[in-house]
């Protein structure tokens, strides 16, 4: 009796575990709540406040609960995707191909039109009384940069002083100092004599007043990068994928496109950014071990 009783028991904790885990794959595939992480390219209190306009919108379109997230550092919002902290990110182009070499599962489902284009710029500029007129004489001086995972603010400009002939760490010193908006304020400052940033935050700077461009110069344009794609986990179940597709890509409002700095959206997919994984090449990047 006694052992039938214990296989009775032990069938009854084995279902009761594959059901429980049947559960879990549901809940992760058609979640309650969805957690958006927005880039923090900017400080996260505006990021988050400036988001609930689409909060509203996603939680009334969807139906389910969203929560903002912005993490600390574009490292920490690719970990949180790699292991399933959040269900759609906002990622830069190079933090994309990051997270994709880490996740293969995210699928990238959207991109920001600006101006009718699919991509945009970075901006080199260097300070307008310091030692660097032109990107030739960055050479024996410190460049900053922003988020070592950043495409405007760090691969597209160092790739393009590559191509000059301009080697970090050989023929300049790298400097990274995490946002876009530090690197336009340590250069218009005189603390570092150039520097790098997505030309689209840079033109929100000035426009906001944040940064005085007369004491800034322009030395280059970098080649168009693909704008900033909306990712999904790979996993969730294929009608709510289609339903986050739908919100963002029918998104008209103004205002919350601007928190994108885009005009509208556009459907988006893998290959659409092997140009950076050119871009790493040309710098003897291995993305996966980054």
């Amino acid at each position: 009796m006694k052992r039938r009783h214990f296989i009775a028991a032990s069938i009854l904790v084995g279902l009761c575990a594959f059901t429980g885990q049947q559960a879990m794959a549901a809940d992760k595939a058609d979640p309650d709540k969805l957690r958006v992480a927005l880039l923090p390219d900017e400080n996260a209190a505006t990021i988050i406040q400036n988001a609930q306009p689409l909060k509203a919108y996603l939680e009334k379109t969807l139906k389910k609960d969203v929560e903002i997230i912005v993490t600390t550092d574009y490292s920490s919002m690719i970990e949180a995707m790699r292991f399933g902290r959040i269900e759609v990110a906002y990622f830069g182009p190079f933090s994309y191909v990051l997270a994709k070499s880490k996740a293969p599962e995210i699928e990238p489902f959207a991109v920001g039109v600006e101006k009718g284009k699919p991509n945009y710029q970075s901006i080199l500029i260097a300070n307008v009384d310091g030692p660097v007129k032109t990107l030739a004489d960055i050479k024996g001086h410190p460049f900053a940069f922003g988020d070592q995972a950043s495409t405007s603010s760090h691969l597209a400009p160092r790739a393009l002083l590559a191509k000059n002939g301009l080697i970090g760490d050989t023929d300049y010193k790298p400097v990274h100092l995490g946002k876009h908006d530090a690197v336009a304020r340590a250069v218009a400052a005189g603390q570092a004599p150039a520097g790098a940033l997505s030309e689209t935050i840079y033109r929100v700077l000035v426009e906001t007043k944040k940064i005085d461009p007369s004491k800034l110069r322009q030395l280059a344009l970098s080649d168009p990068i693909p704008n900033y794609p909306m990712t999904l986990q790979g996993y969730l179940k294929p009608e709510l994928k289609e339903e986050i597709r739908k919100a963002f890509i029918e998104l008209k409002d103004p205002e919350i496109l601007q928190l994108f700095r885009v005009e509208a959206l556009a459907p988006a997919s893998d290959k659409d950014y092997d140009v950076l994984r050119d871009m790493a090449k040309v710098l003897s990047l291995d993305v996966a071990k980054l």
